[in-house]
């Protein structure tokens, strides 16, 4: 008898916002919109998966308004009047389906490299300059570049509400401009946005409290972080539970509806001595929802598929034994969405042996 899959296909309600089941498309960046404009094949690429049954799409990274946000010009942006309109177009393809979607708005702070990006003289922005551990690129942001920023975020959530969208999400994770605040590696600052690990939570706090302020509260505002950096994926803001309820409080204090909790692997636990993943403990810690992610049906990890490797599609006992025991609530799905936009659908209808194996080759395509 095969394993049900009901779990995944339960509605959630986050902050009044209905979702039909728990599949969650992840953030992936795909730079397929020049000049930062998101053209009709992008609208076209996130309808097919909300016909398919994923139950929320979060977008790829789309930059806030700041000259100095973005590593690539192909990446596409979430201001101007041009690339609000392309987004409109895609929000209209995806509710045209009953799709529900949300946005992820990012600053690339310290990683980008001013050769390939737009503006190109300006320095990139970070709290202390430092693109990682001793490695410093440029001089820190001043406490008016701060304010700049944490309004870009604020106006890109209130543009998300006035467009159509079903949300926001704000990208903390990965070793970009909000997790270079939160990691001590890369912010060594000695006024109110340093200090110890709750003291750097303050700009992404200040962040979440713009959008509150104009976006309103009934917005539904996810918060994805991570403990790994691409600048070190070994590296960790909280060794334990405590640590990590410290950084979480302020955070979900402010006004954080979900949390996106991103591992390289969903079932490695995050702490000794407990089956948790970071997911798991994020739940437990904050009461908040939390999204699970990282490798979800997939052999291998996706950090390993940027430098060419595959992955095998592989079953989903262990995750949905983990939903059902309400570990976390949502299930982030990342390349085996990418290369399969009809990966929910054939899951909820239990056709395992269709599903695709992860190509990097996929990563070209508007697929």
């Amino acid at each position: 008898m095969s394993r049900s899959v009901a779990p995944l296909f339960e509605p959630f309600i986050l902050n009044g916002l209905e979702l039909p089941n728990r599949v969650v498309m992840a953030p992936m960046t795909r730079s397929k919109s020049p000049a930062g404009i998101p053209g009709p094949e992008v609208a076209a690429y996130y309808r097919r998966r909300a016909e398919a049954e994923c139950g929320l799409i979060i977008t790829e990274g789309t930059t806030v308004n700041s000259p100095v946000a973005t590593g690539d010009p192909a990446v596409p942006q979430f201001w101007g009047e041009e690339a609000l309109k392309g987004w409109k177009r895609v929000v209209e393809e995806v509710h045209a389906v009953g799709g529900k979607i949300m946005p992820q708005i990012w600053h690339v702070g310290m990683t980008r490299n001013p050769e390939k990006a737009t503006n190109p003289g300006l320095p990139s922005h970070g709290p202390s300059g430092l693109v990682a551990p001793g490695k410093k690129r440029s001089e820190p942001m001043t406490k008016q570049e701060i304010k700049d920023t944490i309004e870009a975020f604020g106006r890109a959530a209130a543009d998300a509400r006035k467009v159509g969208f079903d949300g926001v999400e704000v990208h903390g994770a990965h070793g970009y401009l909000i997790d270079q605040f939160f990691w001590e590696g890369t912010n060594q600052r000695e006024d109110e946005y340093g200090g110890d690990l709750v003291a750097r939570t303050r700009f992404g706090v200040e962040i979440v409290e713009a959008i509150r302020r104009e976006a309103g509260k009934d917005f539904p505002l996810i918060l994805r972080f991570s403990q790994w950096k691409q600048q070190d994926y070994t590296a960790k803001l909280a060794t334990t539970p405590d640590e990590l309820a410290a950084f979480l409080k302020p955070l979900s204090d402010a006004g954080v509806d979900a949390f996106h909790c991103s591992q390289r692997r969903f079932w490695e636990p995050e702490f000794e001595g407990s089956d948790l993943n970071l997911a798991g403990w994020t739940k437990k810690l904050t009461g908040k929802p939390s999204i699970t992610v990282g490798s979800v049906s997939l052999s291998g990890e996706f950090i390993a598929s940027f430098g060419g490797e595959s992955s095998e599609a592989t079953g989903i006992d262990e995750l949905l034994d983990r939903l059902e025991k309400g570990e976390f609530d949502l299930v982030g799905v990342g390349r085996a969405l990418l290369v399969d936009p009809a990966w929910a659908q054939k899951v909820h209808q239990g056709a395992f042996d269709k599903l695709m194996a992860f190509n990097p080759a996929a990563l070209a395509t508007l697929s």
